[in-house]
């Protein structure tokens, strides 16, 4: 199954902050982070309309950026696997093996994500 959302890939020091409340730091998302995130999860109940996966599965991300800037890779999937627990699968944790690429897409950045179960 492949899922596709739309937009820019964030990453996830641009959607998460930290403060000290006392002597403890406390991270939070901020606004943007928490409506893309709304986005993805209304983006994946539109593309898939099966039970929710309680297996364990692989899965393979394709970050579309508009432009060719360097990015690490590895800050751009959490949000997106957060988005889809409970509706595609139960948990990330489920994921057993993940493969994560860039590419550049000037007219249409996006994230590609394909899904596939392990059969035991």
């Amino acid at each position: 199954m492949i899922i596709i959302l739309k937009g820019q890939p964030l990453s996830t020091q641009h959607i998460y902050r930290s403060v000290c409340r006392g002597s403890f730091p406390v991270r939070y998302m901020i606004k943007e982070g928490k409506e893309l995130k709304e986005q993805y999860q209304l983006e994946a109940r539109n593309q898939y309309k099966g039970k929710v996966i309680s297996t364990d599965c692989n899965m393979e991300i394709i970050l579309f950026f508009k432009d060719k800037r360097r990015r690490d890779v590895d800050n751009y999937s959490k949000l997106a696997l957060d988005a889809l627990e409970g509706i595609v699968y139960e948990d990330d944790k489920q994921i057993q093996k993940l493969t994560v690429e860039k590419r550049i897409s000037a007219e249409n950045p996006r994230i590609e994500i394909k899904l596939t179960k392990i059969k035991i």
